[in-house]
């Protein structure tokens, strides 16, 4: 192939659109990540313990429904699926203006978790499905940024509009968002692979070929759980809670510098070149946040988090959608968000346990430790499973 080819685009309207949608579901997601635990404790009168269970029951019910999806988006369509996965979050966000009782709002977070695993594997597999093929790990990559950028944004605007307004008002400017997304989600152009009916199987809830990296991917997802369920406790307790929330804006930020360079090279160059580099730098910031006391230690190892951790996911889902055959993105897909899923939600609790007797610098630094036992079965996995995939196109 001549170096002058020109590449395939793929900034294209229908992956803006997928983009859009990718960030709105996951802005809504964290801003009520952070607010709906004020709003159980302040406005509904009830327990820290209770507060937990509105994030529990919603991740449990993505969990269990999400297998199914990959058989839902072969056999109906992924743009049918992620428009009505749309509308159904979008009308499942209208109904936290009205719910005042805990028992409704469980409810209602159980039927939102479901509505937000399908839009989130569909967007996963209309992503791999347009993003050219030669250009996969740099163009999931670009994906991926829609989820760190909420990440930043949807915390930040939920804290910040409660400040200001009621929760009221905050429910119906996410639900306002919510609609924006179906409205995009009717400006994708996308293929239906049609594939002929057959009797449900156990391959309709998992791709198999995909679940050695799903389970690894699920380990990652497990040491990262403590940043996201701790990092503000731990800051304040070691007297840095002003600087705490500067800790995702200097992890957003690096990731979104490095997210190109990453993403090319490992299109050009393979796995292992990208994802061994980032298992090491993602257990040193993993080490220094154990043992941080200043500052800008503390922003350090959010920059070397965000690096490394940054780095590995989209690497991970782009390798469980090459080891799937085209038809099946939506299986893969769905697999490795159920095991990454499982590693959130295990985590959060596993390592609040080992927090709770242990003290959180300890907990950091068995997670930096897993984190490297965690390289060494994907350096195995890899070499046995030959996944250091390099296109053809870019092999001299």
């Amino acid at each position: 192939m001549s170096s002058t080819a020109p590449k395939a685009p793929i900034w294209t309207k229908s992956f803006i659109s997928n983009f859009l949608i990718n960030f709105f579901i996951f802005l809504t997601f964290y801003a009520l990540l952070t607010a709906l635990p004020i709003y159980v404790l302040e406005d509904l009168n009830k327990t820290n313990a209770e507060a937990g269970l509105v994030i529990t029951v919603f991740m449990l019910s993505a969990i269990l429904v999400r297998p199914v999806w990959g058989k839902v988006l072969e056999r109906f369509g992924k743009k049918l699926c992620l428009v009505i996965g749309m509308i159904l979050f979008m009308l499942t966000t209208v109904v936290y203006i009205w719910v005042d009782q805990f028992t409704g709002l469980l409810i209602l977070r159980f039927i939102h978790g479901i509505s937000f695993s399908l839009i989130t594997t569909a967007t996963g597999a209309i992503a791999a499905d347009i993003i050219p093929k030669e250009r996969r790990g740099e163009g999931l990559g670009y994906h991926a940024m829609s989820m760190n950028l909420a990440v930043v944004f949807g915390p930040f605007l939920s804290l910040t509009l409660l400040q200001f307004t009621t929760f009221t008002v905050l429910f119906m400017i996410f639900s306002v968002i919510a609609a924006a997304g179906v409205i995009f989600s009717f400006l994708i152009k996308i293929e239906h692979i049609k594939v002929p009916a057959r009797k449900f199987t156990a391959s309709d809830l998992f791709e198999k070929s995909v679940i050695p990296i799903a389970l690894i991917g699920g380990l990652v997802a497990f040491s990262y759980s403590g940043i996201i369920s701790f990092i503000s406790i731990y800051a304040k307790s070691i007297g840095l809670s002003g600087t705490a929330s500067y800790f995702f804006v200097v992890f957003a930020v690096v990731m979104l510098l490095s997210r190109p360079f990453v993403g090319r090279l490992f299109d050009r160059r393979g796995a292992a070149v990208v994802m061994i580099p980032s298992f090491i730098v993602f257990a040193a910031g993993m080490l220094m946040l154990s043992f941080t006391d200043t500052s800008w230690m503390l922003l350090v190892s959010g920059a070397l988090i965000g690096l490394g951790y940054g780095s590995l996911v989209p690497c991970f889902q782009t390798l469980a959608i090459q080891k799937a055959h085209p038809a099946r993105s939506g299986h893969a897909t769905s697999t490795f968000f159920t095991f990454f899923d499982i590693g959130i939600a295990f985590g959060s609790y596993i390592l609040g346990m080992l927090a709770a007797n242990l003290g959180l610098s300890s907990l950091y630094l068995y997670a930096s430790g897993l984190i490297i036992v965690t390289l060494l079965i994907f350096t195995a996995v890899t070499r046995k499973k030959q996944l250091n995939y390099v296109p053809k196109e870019h092999v001299s």
